[in-house]
């Protein structure tokens, strides 16, 4: 089923996919009667405009779709909701178990953390409908408050005269626990590339693990992006050394990058030899010789075809169950950034590398593993021991 299914839930509303003319992807809200929800519509409508990835709109529609599904069922009018009512639905989040439809069991518990996401898309989508004189005008100042920092995060400019330290939080969030990112630890990336089943498969992981792109720039790669020689003048580049271009495009596999400022990945020398691999690979099915996409199906049809999240969805699956723990193409991404923190990287490099627009993004990474742990410990114990006495 899919995630947009469960955020949906069971109720009057649903998010769907919309066909469209053009190659962009769209989605709506539907009733059970196929009416569209017009001010939900509105609002997806106007995250498209804003140049937001087809992945967020259909994250975003399963939360609204979610939301008014609550509001149908508890009898509340979403169109001017008390203080208490959205905290109910808060509360709801994460006391209602997610079914799946003819699943047995209690289901399962939404976290915290999704909770608040959830509400933070709702929150948007109110305070969006405020604007237009769909929701009431008071609503968005039920959604948040004026917070005084007392203490700065790292970074955070004040300005001259501290105008700045007063800023506007939530009211509507559980205190939840930072989770550190998943990874992989050396161990679980060797066995991961051992399992691979090809060397197109291999290819794929060694690039996210290695350049740390999401599963949507890397598939939404064309071969002209892949700049793989130690001098590039000849394709019109600059750009010193083998490296590779993420550019935000519409793509027939409906892959997209979902930062729409283009950047620049420098590649290691394994990931050139993982690419030869793969071309050789390629020639020899003779499959996609006319596409310019650099990942396209060559084992199952459409032949020479972009693949798409679906195909690496269940490749990577497939992964997971011949290694035996969990594999996710986000873990990967992961993987990398930690491994360039720990490796002593500076932040601002890692920002970069990762295309991350705000630097909170990339903090995230930057905490003690517990690997980094152990050796800081290990190594103040040898000291000590190694200190004449």
């Amino acid at each position: 089923m899919s995630d947009v299914a469960q955020t949906s839930g069971n109720g009057r509303f649903r998010a769907e996919r919309a066909a469209a003319s053009s190659a962009e992807t769209a989605w709506v809200l539907v009733d059970a009667d196929w009416n569209l929800h017009v001010e939900a519509c509105a609002y997806l409508a106007s995250l498209r405009a804003a140049d937001r990835s087809p992945n967020t709109e259909r994250v975003y529609a399963g939360r609204v779709a979610l939301f008014l599904n609550y509001c149908d069922l508890s009898g509340v009018d979403w169109h001017d909701p008390e203080f208490a009512e959205l905290h109910a639905f808060l509360r709801w989040l994460i006391t209602e178990p997610v079914r799946r439809p003819g699943a047995t069991g209690p289901g399962r518990l939404r976290s915290k953390a999704t909770a608040n996401a959830i509400v933070t898309t709702t929150s948007e989508f109110l305070k969006f409908g405020a604007r237009l004189g769909w929701v009431a005008a008071r609503v968005p100042g039920l959604l948040s408050q004026q917070k005084y920092l007392r203490f700065l995060p790292p970074g955070f400019d004040a300005g001259e005269r501290h105008q700045f330290r007063a800023v506007q939080e939530r009211t509507l969030k559980f205190r939840a626990d930072t989770v550190p990112p998943e990874l992989l630890m050396e161990e679980e990336m060797a066995a991961v590339l051992s399992a691979a089943a090809n060397a197109r498969d291999r290819f794929l992981v060694t690039a996210l693990l290695e350049t740390g792109m999401r599963v949507g720039e890397a598939l939404g790669l064309r071969r002209s992006d892949l700049h793989f020689l130690a001098r590039s003048e000849a394709l019109g580049c600059g750009i010193p050394g083998p490296h590779l271009h993420v550019i935000r495009r519409t793509n027939e596999n409906g892959a997209l990058a979902k930062s729409r400022y283009p950047r620049t990945i420098p590649v290691t020398e394994r990931l050139v030899e993982a690419y030869s691999d793969y071309r050789f690979e390629r020639d020899r099915f003779d499959h996609g010789v006319d596409s310019d996409a650099v990942f396209v199906n060559l084992f199952r049809e459409p032949r020479g075809r972009p693949m798409s999240y679906s195909n690496t969805k269940e490749m990577v699956d497939r992964l997971a169950r011949d290694c035996g723990f969990a594999v996710r193409p986000h873990m990967l991404r992961h993987t990398a950034a930690t491994r360039w923190i720990e490796a002593g990287v500076d932040p601002d490099v890692v920002q970069a590398l990762l295309g991350h627009v705000s630097f909170a993004s990339t903090e995230r990474y930057i905490h003690a593993s517990k690997k980094r742990m152990r050796e800081a410990v290990e190594h103040t114990a040898k000291a000590r021991r190694d200190t004449p006495r």
